[in-house]
């Protein structure tokens, strides 16, 4: 079997899969790439028993049809430093070996039997499906991530939450301390559906998407989805159990509402945090008319920081504590000019708004309030 294809088209989609395979894995195949030639079309597939993507290539020319699998760490290392160029593989099953040719030289490569390779678990016939922008999925992925849990104990909290409702397509992400929940208002459904997709495929497509126009169709029944994108699709293992009832940790109608530019309230958490205590990394938010001072102490070490910024602010005079590190998180993940921050009071969790939602979205990130004493 011989054909021959673009070294730095190969390179991306391989760097692409590259991702999810494991540097440990139950089998050795899955740290191997699967090449399968089908009348001049290249498919690839990467695996790590729970995760598999696929994609494809054209080739520029093909003599016949074949499967196998190939070392990943090898063949990155050989290609990865190509200029553009034809690279030809000729592969004989029969001694197992890959012999691969380009315009300076030749190196050859040990190849494994393709039926080793173990199968996607394909979503049922019944499966829900939601076709999504490409860009609009890979935005709310990005905003939601950081907000994913790492805990043993509750696994529901390690993923991205899709909420599929008559009114919306609700992703939600939270850790118990912040919880990030977008609405995509042009996406929704008449039966109600909902899944848990993992942290790593949440990943991979925040890598993959947004870099061309179309749209995501995602197939997801109780166990597994199908997210087919472009020219490529990830079929994964999903999070089962009942995620919790988000909504009723949301505050409605918080009466305290503070107005500040984004960037100079990110800018200002920077300086004054490393002045925090290490253990609790406790930033005091005190706001009166039109004034923010945030304050920072580690008695400890002797360490004490206080900055004060303008802002528009209709309440009661209040301090409330929160952590640095998280509402810097926060911050980060929203692109508009002001945030609206409201509060109820010191006790309760304060709600981080845009001061102007994305088109068609409704975007809210919530912070718990930390005890600070007076």
């Amino acid at each position: 079997m011989r054909f021959t294809v673009s070294s730095t088209a190969l390179s991306s989609k391989l760097n692409a899969l590259s991702r999810v395979i494991n540097n440990k894995n139950s089998l050795p195949i899955l740290a191997d790439f699967l090449f399968d030639i089908q009348t001049g079309i290249l498919y690839l597939t990467a695996s790590d028993s729970e995760n598999v993507m696929n994609t494809q290539l054209e080739l520029t020319d093909s003599d016949s049809d074949g499967r196998f699998a190939i070392s990943s760490h090898n063949l990155l290392e050989a290609v990865k430093g190509f200029s553009e160029q034809p690279i030809t593989f000729d592969v004989n099953l029969e001694s197992n070996i890959a012999k691969i040719s380009y315009q300076n030289g030749l190196f050859s490569l040990p190849v494994e039997n393709a039926d080793e390779f173990p199968q996607a678990q394909a979503v049922s016939e019944g499966a829900t499906k939601i076709v999504i922008p490409n860009a609009l999925l890979a935005e709310n992925i990005t905003r939601s991530l950081f907000a994913t849990a790492q805990d043993e104990l509750r696994p529901v909290m390690n993923g991205i939450f899709f909420d599929l409702t008559p009114e919306s397509l609700a992703l939600v992400a939270s850790d118990g301390h912040k919880l990030v929940r977008n609405k995509v208002l042009t996406v929704h459904s008449e039966v109600p559906a909902s899944f848990i997709l993992p942290k790593k495929p949440a990943s991979l497509l925040k890598n993959i998407l947004g870099k061309d126009g179309g749209d995501v169709t995602i197939l997801f029944d109780e166990r597994n989805a199908q997210i087919n994108y472009g020219d490529g699709q990830i079929t994964c293992r999903l999070i089962e159990g009942r995620y919790p009832n988000y909504n009723s940790v949301i505050p409605q109608g918080n009466p305290n509402q503070l107005t500040v530019d984004r960037l100079a309230l990110l800018a200002a958490l920077r300086r004054v945090q490393p002045f925090a205590n290490d253990s609790s990394n406790l930033i005091r938010f005190h706001v009166d008319g039109g004034t923010l001072q945030l304050d920072a102490e580690d008695y400890d070490f002797s360490k004490t920081a206080t900055e004060r910024m303008s802002c528009e602010y209709n309440g009661q005079p209040m301090s409330i504590g929160f952590k640095g590190s998280s509402f810097i998180e926060i911050l980060s993940n929203f692109d508009c000019e002001e945030v609206i921050i409201q509060l109820a009071d010191p006790s309760r969790a304060g709600l981080v708004l845009p001061s102007e939602q994305p088109e068609n979205q409704d975007v809210l990130m919530l912070m718990m309030p930390m005890l600070i004493n007076d």
